[in-house]
């Protein structure tokens, strides 16, 4: 269409398939673009490696382990080496501070993993350790695979091309580290309290770690007191490296003790020290009796508050922490003596986290993150086995848990208030809900921050005498796995939570975690086991007389039967929601059983029954203020309308549709309107603007993870490439919305809108 200058103005008319620009006066240059999405932006670059601290007299050991490396690249071999020795000895201080050398020789980033061989939780498990790893390189988490063997393969590809460095801290075995071997020009370094002799055919270079010489040892304490009484006291300083074996870390946290009382001589550490290696034989650990006295004399020396919180956190089931945590755990404290009217302050938990930051007892990990060595986690859980009664730990870790689990509930809430809840159970308080901020991305940053404690506190929750928070706070976490998947936790956590229920003789938890579990077996692929977690769910809903839940199941039963490939079932099920569910009161949720009904019927060829029922369904929805699955039923009302040859009927809802999906960044969705845009102009003849629509299509498949429609959408466009577009009109390059959607965003909908009710 041309527009047609009148008075001063232009006026387009006509129905305009693409671009159209509009002008009276242009001054200067003009730059046209067509409409078709953006390129995405690169994922950013990995660069998880921990800070580096001082290290010193290790000028040996890393010239060792440069001289390795360079006679690999020389090869043209990634280069992989293993630093063992006793704990506390400096092996991840010394890899550190390599590592961070290399940046500038290898660009492409950096991954850390802790291998968890002393970890409460117990050894981390490659697959979860690649889950991670392929987050981190730019793969969206539906893109995950599921096997870890496909983790393992796609985690070389996409390696195979980069210059990277890798730290594998305490690991535990050669076999847990081997899948974690990149697969490119990169520099991968392991630490172990083991020699990892296993790893001699992948090319490892060993390094054992030996304790400081003494004057390197003398300098540590040096430069930790960073005053003049190591000079002015040399034999007293040289006595107390020697009582602390060479090993830095009991170095330090002599010297960070030493260092907060700066008029104390050298000699009052040693004798005390002294002292404390008669002390040690029910606390040693490899011999390692340099380091357990230093700790027990920088305990000793501990505030009270901060001496508590120091034991305390010994018992906390995960492995990092920070002040919401710490609160949490002091709660018991803060409910007897800092209420209004008792005349007690409470110190604040962050300052007392300082505290132990400067006594060198904690690592800072990063904004109000903390976590132990493990042979301090080890040691503090010592104390508390011995300064705190088993009532006073089982009720702090109750808090903590009780904490972590409301501000869960608050998150669900705020990501997902049509969530039906089920009311939380907690212990006698007090409960402290953390302060994560407003709104649904705030919240989930949170449980995705957190989440590695939240599943060390469900795996602990029953071993706790605490069944019930296992399977409550699996269920806070149902938003968080729906819209950012982790299938791998999202498994574990209903396993967990079913078992719980399970030993709580709860039905309606069972059938919770059931429900919600099959959900995530359905989105990892394993079709026939969530078919079999619903069914079970059934018959237990149908045994405990829950008509509502049981015509849930209903549509939870076809969506496994639809995945299989069994129609027919499928529409059976389908159907019996859509009359069932109403009747209990659901009318929402059956309209989303009408909608899959309506998606059944098209796929076995009766588009006319699809379209009464999609018009069924999204009447439904929007009744029920439901736009988003209004939407989706628009889609189903436009491919229908495909099928039909009624193409302009089809255009109308499929941007309409388009419209209200891309507002709230449903990505698959809109990948699936604009795939069916794309075939609508197709048969118009307007080849590059379906081009267009199949593009943007393809990048949001493969950027949801949907392989097989994306698979569907290249075939498409090889055909419009190889048939040429010769002879279009240069107008026709647009889209029919200028919106470009952001595929950074998670799918929020195709697991958990789709199945609801």
């Amino acid at each position: 269409m041309r527009g047609q200058e009148r008075g001063g103005h232009n006026e387009l008319s006509g129905v305009v398939h693409g671009a159209s620009v509009q002008a009276a006066v242009v001054h200067g240059d003009v730059h046209i673009r067509s409409g078709t999405a953006a390129p995405q932006p690169r994922s950013p670059l990995p660069w998880q490696l921990p800070p580096a601290v001082h290290l010193t007299d290790r000028t040996a050991e890393v010239e060792r382990l440069e001289r390795h490396r360079a006679l690999a690249a020389g090869r043209g071999h990634p280069a992989l080496a293993a630093v063992s020795g006793l704990g506390g000895v400096g092996k991840t201080t010394l890899a550190l501070s390599w590592l961070h050398r290399l940046r500038p020789d290898y660009p492409d980033g950096q991954l850390y993993a802790d291998l968890g061989a002393q970890s409460p939780a117990g050894p981390a498990d490659p697959a979860e350790v690649l889950s991670g790893f392929l987050r981190g390189l730019g793969v969206p988490p539906q893109q995950v695979p599921y096997a870890g063997a496909e983790r393992a393969a796609l985690y070389r590809s996409l390696t195979a091309e980069r210059a990277l460095v890798v730290l594998l801290d305490d690991a535990v075995t050669a076999a847990q580290v081997r899948p974690l071997l990149p697969g490119g020009p990169s520099v991968t370094l392991v630490t172990s309290r083991r020699r990892m002799s296993g790893l001699a055919l992948e090319g490892c270079y060993q390094m054992h770690l030996e304790p400081l010489a003494p004057e390197a040892a003398v300098e540590l304490l040096a430069l930790t007191l960073a005053d003049d009484r190591v000079a002015t006291q040399t034999d007293d300083a040289r006595a107390l490296v020697g009582l602390c074996a060479g090993l830095p870390l009991a170095v330090r946290v002599a010297g960070a003790r030493l260092a907060a009382r700066p008029h104390r001589q050298i000699n009052t550490m040693v004798q005390a020290l002294a002292a404390e290696h008669g002390r040690l034989d029910a606390l040693a650990i490899d011999g390692d009796h340099g380091v357990r006295a230093a700790l027990d004399l920088s305990y000793r020396g501990l505030p009270d508050e901060a001496a508590r919180l120091y034991r305390l956190l010994g018992v906390h089931p995960g492995t990092e922490f920070g002040s919401g945590a710490a609160a949490a755990l002091l709660a018991g404290d803060a409910g007897d003596a800092g209420d209004a009217g008792t005349g007690t302050e409470q110190s604040d938990p962050g300052d007392l986290l300082d505290v132990l930051h400067d006594a060198n007892l904690v690592t800072d990990v990063g904004e109000d993150r903390y976590r132990f060595h493990d042979l301090v986690r080890l040691h503090a859980a010592a104390r508390a086995a011995q300064d705190e009664t088993a009532g006073a730990r089982a009720a702090a870790v109750r808090r903590l848990a009780d904490s972590y689990l409301a501000t869960a509930t608050r998150a669900e809430e705020t990501i997902d208030p049509r969530h039906p809840l089920r009311e939380r159970s907690f212990g006698p308080g007090p409960v402290l809900t953390e302060d994560f901020g407003e709104g649904v991305q705030a919240a989930l940053d949170w449980l995705e921050r957190e989440l590695p404690q939240l599943m060390a506190v469900i795996r602990h929750a029953r071993t706790a005498g605490a069944p019930e928070v296992a399977w409550q706070l699996a269920d806070a976490l149902g938003p968080l796995f729906i819209r950012r998947k982790h299938y791998d936790h999202w498994h574990a956590a209903y396993a967990e939570g079913l078992a719980a229920a399970r030993e709580l003789r709860d039905t309606m938890a069972e059938c919770r975690m059931l429900t919600s579990g099959g959900l995530g077996e359905l989105g990892r692929g394993h079709h026939e086991r969530a078919r079999e977690m619903f069914e079970e769910a059934a018959r237990l809903f149908a045994e405990y007389g829950d008509e509502l839940g049981h015509a849930r199941t209903l549509n939870y039963r076809g969506l496994a039967h639809q995945r299989l490939g069994r129609l027919d079932e499928a529409a059976d099920l389908f159907a019996r929601a859509a009359v069932e569910l109403p009747r209990c009161g659901d009318r929402r949720a059956g309209g989303l059983a009408r909608l899959n009904a309506a998606d059944v019927e098209l796929a076995r060829g009766r588009p006319e029954q699809a379209a009464t029922d999609g018009a069924e369904a999204r009447a439904t929805l929007l009744a029920a203020d439901d736009p988003y699955n209004a939407a989706r039923a628009g889609i189903l009302l436009g491919r229908a309308c495909l099928r039909r040859e009624r193409l302009d009927e089809a255009e109308r809802w499929l941007s309409g549709a388009l419209t209200v999906l891309r507002g709230v960044a449903a990505d698959y969705e809109v990948a699936r309107a604009l795939e069916s845009l794309g075939e609508a102009a197709e048969q118009h003849g307007r080849r590059a603007l379906a081009r267009d629509h199949y593009q943007e299509a393809l990048d949001l498949y493969v950027a949801v993870g949907r392989p097989e429609p994306a698979e569907g959408v290249r075939a498409r466009l090889r055909v419009l490439r190889e048939d040429g577009t010769s002879g279009e009109s240069t107008s026709d390059t647009g889209v029919l919305d200028a919106g470009v959607s952001d595929a950074s965003f998670p799918d929020e909908s195709t697991t958990h809108e789709e199945t609801t009710g």
